[in-house]
């Protein structure tokens, strides 16, 4: 009898690899299929090695890049975005590493995961599945090398608040007394003391820096990955690399980010403040992103006094540093993309000019901004006596916008999906989101009318809310309107009127 239980036994093994085999292993729609390999680690394997596998569903094909990860192990990621039976076979210079093939099944996607953002509409952004995608940013720049307590606080913040899209460097950084501290390791072997080796990446860094992009894609936010920065001030030298290091750092970072579908690059923050490239040098750099990663995820880089030409091709949407909204709706006409003001200053009481605006200013700025056509990312940074400000470091967040950016949040997602566009006059300063004959948003900012006077069409019934937006309430109007119309208002600041089509 216990031969036979023995004998069945191993028969349903049997079945079961065979399965595996045939089948291959499943992966969700939008994960990470990864390959992994024993390799030679004789020489320089960052240098000397060229790796990449072709995988293939029926006529469609993508061949991502591998990369090396330390110890002798070679990887390489792949997103699939169909479902349905691949296939993939390896190519490399290596005997080794070359003709390894293998296939596994692209299953539904995980609840929540609805695939990388995109361009949607010319100047909006949606996911892979269709669902509208509607930017409220945050930034921590250097949030992923403050420790893992603090990281943790920071991941805990961030999922109490609706802030979908996070700018964060990939370098470490230093500015003026608020962030002066070391990571618990560096980009490349060697030392600052001793020099880098910059030949030689250390994998840590990047295992440590992706396992937090990966937590982000857990709490369903974006990762705006800046990819160089100015702030080094000689500490590092980072931000004063060899051409041919930057382009190896291009290809190591596409390679192990890329298969991630919550990444957007971001080239640099504040990139005319890199003294050390060129305008040429952007230009390659972008290309080496755009030719290796296979997934086109969104591109930007972010200005600090002058202006990158945001019309070249490979720029997918506008990341903008500036206080003047007014032009928003002219950049989305000029340039047929979408425009993120990835810095419009932050709420704080530092003494920086560029660091203390009030709650009440921020929110406006944001409700601006989106009544402008644009999309806002918001910054805080209140004096600490560790100098733990939320805008380098992390940790938790001190003001009172988040909860009301919240609240524009919603009502961004209550908006129809298609057809919305701002008013653009040149003769007046007015912020509306309309789709004619559906729906119509008026922001009044720092007016103080006791009326509102609306012109909605004549041959549609309208339901009308007066929107308080920093006490975050909504109050019906007391009938149906159409036409011209005049709306009570309290005579206070920062309020809005929603007049949305009665079906």
């Amino acid at each position: 009898m216990k031969k036979k239980i023995k004998a069945q036994l191993l028969f349903i093994i049997v079945i079961i690899i065979t399965l595996n085999n045939l089948y291959g292993k499943e992966v969700p729609q939008w994960g990470i299929f990864e390959i992994s390999f024993k390799g030679t680690s004789a020489g320089n394997p960052y240098t000397d090695v060229k790796l990449s596998a072709v995988f293939q569903y029926k006529d469609i094909t993508i061949e991502p890049q591998g990369f090396y990860n330390g110890n002798g192990e070679y990887i390489i990621r792949f997103m699939p975005h169909t479902q349905g039976e691949w296939t993939y076979i390896t190519k490399s210079n290596i005997k080794e590493l070359n003709g390894k093939t293998g296939k596994f099944v692209c299953v539904s996607a995980q609840k929540g995961i609805h695939g990388p953002v995109s361009v949607r509409n010319t100047c909006d952004f949606g996911y892979a599945d269709g669902t509208p995608f509607y930017p409220v940013g945050t930034t921590c720049y250097a949030w992923v090398w403050q420790g893992d307590d603090m990281v943790n606080k920071t991941l805990k913040s961030l999922k109490n608040t609706a802030f979908n899209k996070i700018r964060m460097c990939v370098f470490p950084k230093q500015y003026d007394v608020y962030i002066q501290n070391e990571p618990f390791c560096y980009p490349f072997e060697g030392s600052k003391e001793k020099g880098w080796d910059f030949t030689r990446f250390n994998p840590e860094y990047f295992k440590y820096f992706e396992d937090k992009i990966a937590s982000l894609s857990g709490l369903g936010i974006e990762a705006d990955v800046i990819v160089f920065h100015p702030y080094d001030g000689g500490k590092w030298g980072f931000d004063n690399m060899p051409r041919e290091v930057n382009e190896r750092y291009m290809h190591y970072l596409v390679a192990r980010l890329a298969a991630y579908h919550n990444v957007w690059w971001s080239m640099a923050n504040e990139w005319d403040m890199v003294r050390s490239k060129t305008t040429e040098d952007w230009d390659r750099l972008f290309r080496i992103i755009e030719e290796n990663d296979p997934y086109h995820h969104l591109r930007s880089i972010h200005n600090g006094m002058k202006w990158y030409d945001v019309s070249k091709p490979y720029i997918t949407h506008l990341s903008v540093q500036t206080t003047d909204f007014f032009h928003i709706q002219e950049w989305r006409n000029t340039f047929k993309k979408p425009v993120m003001i990835d810095e419009c200053v932050y709420e704080g009481d530092i003494p920086n000019d560029w660091g203390n605006l009030t709650p009440e200013e921020m929110t406006s700025r944001f409700w601006q901004v989106y009544c402008r056509g644009g999309y806002c990312t918001h910054g805080e940074t209140f004096m600490h006596p560790q100098n733990i400000l939320w805008w380098a470091k992390g940790g938790v967040l001190y003001g009172k916008s988040p909860e009301r950016i919240a609240f524009l949040y919603k009502i961004m997602k209550d908006r129809p999906a298609e057809g919305v566009y701002p008013l653009y006059n040149l003769w007046n300063k007015e912020m509306q989101l309309i789709k004619d004959k559906e729906y119509y948003l008026f922001y009044y900012g720092n007016a103080q009318q006791k009326s509102a006077r609306l012109r909605l069409p004549k041959d549609v019934n309208f339901r009308v809310e007066v929107i308080d937006t920093w006490n975050m309430t909504i109050t019906p109007a007391d009938s149906v309107y159409s036409g011209s119309v005049e709306i009570k208002l309290p005579g206070t600041l920062w309020m809005a009127v929603r007049a949305t089509k009665i079906k």
